[in-house]
């Protein structure tokens, strides 16, 4: 270690008391943590590109420093699709600190990257007062039935309104108005469990009639309009 010459000339002041770190909440316990190995957690970071036009949502299970697990969700261009399946070989195994220190090639990765490590490095995760954690495989649970992103694409213009075209629920195929031309319901298809269905077997017209639902006052509408059609 060098020291300039100022500092060597110094007389030595005693250090009082040293308390270390604050303790964060991690999976049920309270953490003073020193190490990169000290940090677990489960949670969501939210990133976007320089330009911002697109965004990237980076879940990632935490185990002792490690990541277990990672879901990487995008929308964008099609060059973040790639970097999403990129990063998502890449982050598994590695050490909270590699991550932070890897390019993830997409801006919007790697911001999401920067903002989940400062909520894990913080307590603030998804998992921080729960007993042990949650379980590898716990990342699977935000996309529901048939492993799909829950994705809302809506559309509208001034003159013409709105046109919802993808809800949680699924891809929307009507929307139901009433006598003054206002939504109130519409009628979608669940595309992940439509093909679900139809990997195991089942007729695809067979699967599509069994995937339809309905959200709001969809039957006592006075029009029904196909959004991406009318």
């Amino acid at each position: 270690m060098n020291y300039s010459h100022e500092v060597e000339q110094m007389c030595i002041v005693a250090k009082g008391p040293h308390h270390g770190p604050a303790p964060i909440p991690e999976e049920g316990l309270w953490v003073k943590s020193k190490e990169i190995s000290d940090i677990s957690g489960l949670t969501h970071g939210i990133g976007w590109c320089a330009p911002q036009q697109g965004t990237c949502k980076l879940t990632l299970n935490v185990k002792k420093g490690i990541v277990e697990e990672a879901l990487v969700e995008t929308i964008g261009c099609s060059g973040m699709t790639h970097s999403a399946a990129m990063a998502a070989e890449i982050l598994p195994g590695k050490t909270l600190l590699e991550c932070l220190n890897t390019d993830l090639v997409c801006d919007a990765i790697n911001v999401a990257m920067r903002e989940l490590f400062l909520q894990i490095v913080y307590g603030r995760t998804q998992s921080a007062f729960s007993e042990d954690g949650l379980v590898i495989g716990a990342g699977l649970e935000d996309l529901g039935k048939g492993l799909r992103s829950q994705v809302g694409t809506m559309f509208s213009t001034k003159d013409k309104g709105v046109r919802y075209l993808e809800m949680a629920e699924g891809y929307v195929i009507k929307l139901a108005l009433d006598e003054n031309n206002e939504v109130i319901g519409y009628q979608f298809v669940k595309l992940g469990k439509m093909l679900e269905d139809i990997r195991r077997g089942m007729e695809p017209n067979e699967a599509y009639q069994k995937n339809i639902g309905q959200y709001g006052r969809f039957d006592n509408a006075a029009k029904y309009i196909d959004p991406r059609e009318e």
